[in-house]
């Protein structure tokens, strides 16, 4: 199981590095409905990242991922597809950055958050997690990764609940911070939150370049 997480490990990390979903979670704690609301995105969250990456998995490992202890040739086409997507996806949030001293635009459901209620707040969590497109390519390869690996079932399983509790920490920690701290943790959340939204792009261009640089050099590797 060991080289499953070590394959899914970069994308678990891309996935918890997400700005607007950590952003997302920072506002549901400022309002009264707080302390269901934190935990009622977490739980949608991971139920996102769960279905989906389970649906990839099983149509993966069904499809033949792994090939005489080896990947398959379809994988490292789906790896080059999923890194060109991923390359896409930085170059576009990088020419969509803000300029000068532009204020970064938030999408338009954030001034709403301050108002849902908890199914609503863990329905953001499912489309945050599984529909989000950089976290549904993400999550595709890590299960595509994992099946390819040609491990047991059950070893399957464990490395793929490894990744999507790799992928919640990111929005997990200001819940915890604000359960752990109370009253004292709004200005640190306040100045997380300010802080994400003012490198959003460039965390994200980063993260996306990388992974998907590496995806096609792993497909590169497969196909030749």
């Amino acid at each position: 199981m060991g080289d499953a997480i070590g394959q899914m490990l970069p994308f678990a990390i891309g996935v918890t590095l997400s700005p607007i979903p950590i952003i997302a979670v920072v506002v549901m704690l400022g309002t009264p409905r707080a302390h269901v609301n934190g935990p009622a995105f977490l739980v949608g969250w991971f139920a996102g990242l769960l279905v989906l990456g389970t649906v990839v998995l099983l149509v993966a490992s069904g499809a033949g991922a792994s090939d005489d202890g080896g990947p398959a040739t379809w994988t490292g086409w789906l790896r080059l597809a999923l890194g060109a997507v991923l390359v896409h996806l930085a170059v576009s949030k990088w020419r969509g950055r803000p300029r000068g001293d532009a204020e970064p635009e938030m999408p338009g459901w954030m001034s709403k958050a301050d108002g849902f209620s908890a199914p609503k707040a863990a329905g953001m969590g499912v489309l945050l997690s599984a529909a989000n497109p950089k976290n549904l390519v993400l999550t595709v390869g890590a299960a595509a990764a994992i099946a390819q690996t040609g491990i047991d079932t059950l070893d399957q399983e464990l490395a793929l609940v490894a990744f999507v509790i790799l992928g919640t920490i990111g929005p997990a920690v200001p819940v915890g911070v604000y359960f752990g701290m109370g009253d004292r943790a709004e200005p640190i959340l306040e100045d997380l939150k300010h802080w994400l939204a003012a490198h959003n792009a460039a965390i994200m261009t980063v993260l996306m370049l990388v992974i998907g640089a590496k995806l096609i050099g792993d497909a590169i590797s497969v196909l030749l």
